[in-house]
């Protein structure tokens, strides 16, 4: 009896290696598991984009809205009877040859300190 009960439990132990960490096993399962949590908010995220993209396709199809658009956008089409301004910043605006004087001189002294 005591071997049977011995043979039984070494039996059990082997079992339960292999569940724990054979093939197959739980930690297998755990990370095929994590792996198809990250596929699933993948495939959310394209899903969405297909979505917005479908509808931007839909809208370039019927409506001349859409097309208007893209082309001020992307192409800087300007329609009949409007008039293009441009508004250029101060910092964006060329500087003199007295302010890019001036400003070498600022940033030597910080430099300097």
């Amino acid at each position: 009896m005591k071997y049977l009960a011995a043979v039984l439990l070494i039996l059990l132990a082997l079992l339960q290696y292999r569940l724990w960490f054979g093939d197959g096993g739980m930690r297998e399962v755990q990370r095929l598991r994590a792996e198809i949590a990250r596929q699933k908010a993948e495939n959310e995220t394209l899903r969405e984009r297909n979505r917005t993209l479908a509808a931007e396709v839909q809208d370039l199809k019927k409506g001349t809205t859409a097309i208007e658009e893209r082309a001020r956008t992307d192409l800087g089409m300007i329609g009949p009877r409007e008039t293009f301004f441009q508004v250029v910043t101060p910092r964006d605006a060329p500087k003199s040859d007295g302010e890019q004087n001036a400003e070498r001189v600022a940033q030597g002294r910080s430099a300097g300190e």
